[in-house]
């Protein structure tokens, strides 16, 4: 991804954002609205690991994500639990970012099925100060 996209995304997403992912199951689209944090060509998200939307994912990691201004086509992947060794370093920043709704009872670390959701953004158009981006 071209730097300058790269910098207004972060700039942009690079903070809890919501964001609209579709998914599809049999045909049929899915849509909904998701906390999200951008960071390097990806959105992240706490999730639950038997929601539809990880699910449908599971079947076909192809989604569309869209977003003040933004729309494209990712991968989704579920990286697995938030408190695995490995994603340490990303659900402390989704923890630190999501703060403000992060312990009201919606996340239950406890929960072995609560899991990061990974979006590599494969596509996208972007605009910002009346410049449109294709990528």
């Amino acid at each position: 991804m071209k730097k300058e996209i790269n910098e207004i995304m972060t700039e942009r997403f690079g903070k809890d954002s919501l964001i609209s992912v579709a998914t599809t199951e049999d045909g049929i689209p899915w849509v909904r609205t998701v906390d999200a944090y951008y960071e390097d060509g990806a959105f992240y998200c706490i999730t639950h690991a038997a929601s539809n939307k990880m699910r449908q994912i599971a079947k076909s990691n192809m989604v569309a994500v869209c977003g003040e201004w933004f729309s494209g086509h990712g991968k989704g992947e579920n990286t697995g639990h938030v408190r695995d060794p490995k994603n340490q370093e990303i659900a402390d920043k989704l923890r630190n970012e999501f703060a403000s709704w992060y312990g009201n009872g919606h996340v239950d670390e406890d929960d072995p099925n609560t899991c990061i959701l990974k979006i590599t953004v494969l596509d996208g158009t972007l605009f910002s100060n009346g410049k449109r981006f294709d990528f």
